[in-house]
């Protein structure tokens, strides 16, 4: 196919909710989705936890049967990217040198893993988290007897890594620059709770360390280098820090953006017909105060897409939709509602030690988002509290035996 109405770039949750949404929403056209992996479109959350674990098999992960999208007549180009963008053309070039032009762009390439910038950082068995591959190759060397895990990186992916080797019984020891894991995302008091959580699991917690090197045999990695001298032996490393926007395609095209590409209330970039939707999109997100900001969350991946869809299909309006996100560890459940930027104070609704608690933060006494650990009560009603813009009694607030729909 040279030409279609609408091509989707990146078959990850944007990528494929977008092409599912068109034909919801009465689309008739030629679609093509582009992915550079050799997947149909699957879901990601699992792969650091329940793919990995063995809980789930790879089949199982799959968003729609690989049959379903040649019966809704939506053609794949898988094993490929994005390599140039000619917006006045309307043209995309691929990586293995076809050209396919297109009536409406929609970018959903999501981001790569950063990795590591010090030596060794290209050695054998240094991994990243992002794929199904990625975790094929590390899974492989654990069947081969690989215990000694170093995870560099205390975010949500390191955390929940981390977790589910300590279950399978590998020694690991995790990395976190920062003086508290979770500090760009979560206040003080869950980012206590989990370090204690995962050292009461066995798991060599440590905070406010620097990486100088990753050390190998030349081939394969043996072990890491802190900052202060102290080397770590490891069989393999997981590099946890983020991802980078894989935007630069756009950019060059001229589409404005500095962390990913910048697109308005309906999605759309500066390029005309090219949406951008999904990790890599940068928008003034009215949930945390107008900020411009990108929203890694499975959430903003399908709302953002759902909303691109329908303008499409000429039912064009701002993109508004509730923040949530989830992360597995252990046999704990942390859910959160909304986006904590700007925080001026924060609540605790329940005691850490039993396991069950929420995180409330206000600015300026009104909810702006919680966190919720094994507390599901608390996660549906404080969403309400969020929408409604609540200024609650404090002492009511902290309370756990008062329902938080009380408060509204």
């Amino acid at each position: 196919m040279e030409k279609a109405d609408v091509v989707i770039v990146g078959a990850g949750h944007a990528g494929a909710q977008c092409a599912i949404a068109l034909r919801q929403n009465g689309f008739t056209g030629t679609v093509v989705v582009i992915g550079r992996e050799p997947e149909y479109p699957y879901e990601r959350p699992p792969l650091s936890k329940e793919y990995f674990a063995r809980e789930k098999t790879f089949d199982r992960l799959y968003i729609r049967p690989p049959t379903f999208w040649a019966e809704k007549e939506i053609h794949f180009e898988l094993g490929v990217e994005v390599t140039k963008v000619d917006a006045s053309a309307h043209q995309v070039t691929l990586s293995n040198g076809n050209k396919l032009e297109y009536g409406k762009l929609v970018w959903a390439a999501g981001g790569d893993p950063r990795r590591l910038s010090c030596s060794g950082a290209e050695l054998a068995g240094v991994h990243a988290v992002r794929t199904r591959q990625d975790c094929d190759t590390l899974m492989a060397e654990v069947d081969d007897g690989t215990n000694q895990i170093v995870v560099v990186g205390g975010g949500y992916i390191g955390l929940e890594a981390a977790a589910v080797l300590n279950k399978m019984g590998c020694k690991v020891t995790l990395l976190e620059a920062l003086p508290r894991v979770l500090a760009r995302v979560a206040g003080e008091e869950l980012s206590a709770f989990y370090e204690k959580e995962h050292r009461d699991h066995g798991v060599d917690l440590r905070t406010d360390v620097k990486v100088d090197c990753i050390i190998g045999d030349g081939h394969k990695v043996t072990g890491v280098r802190l900052a202060d001298g102290e080397e770590l032996p490891a069989q393999a490393v997981i590099v946890g820090i983020g991802i980078v926007p894989a935007v630069g395609p756009l950019i060059l095209a001229g589409a404005s953006g500095a962390n990913g590409v910048d697109v308005d209330e309906f999605c759309r970039t500066s390029l005309p017909d090219v949406y951008a939707v999904g990790d890599c999109a940068a928008f003034a997100c009215d949930f945390a105060g107008g900020n411009v900001m990108r929203v890694e969350s499975v959430q903003n991946a399908n709302d953002m897409a759902t909303c691109v869809a329908k303008a499409i299909c000429g039912d064009e309006k701002p993109y508004k939709a509730f923040p949530w996100f989830w992360s597995n560890q252990y046999d704990l459940r942390l859910q959160t509602a909304g986006i904590n930027a700007g925080y001026d104070r924060s609540v605790v609704r329940g005691n850490p030690e039993d396991r069950a608690f929420s995180v409330v933060y206000l600015r300026e006494g009104k909810v702006l988002a919680l966190d919720c650990v094994n507390t599901v009560k608390d996660y549906v009603q404080g969403r309400k509290l969020i929408e409604a813009g609540v200024r609650p009694d404090l002492a009511a607030l902290a309370d756990k035996g008062v329902p938080l729909k009380e408060l509204l």
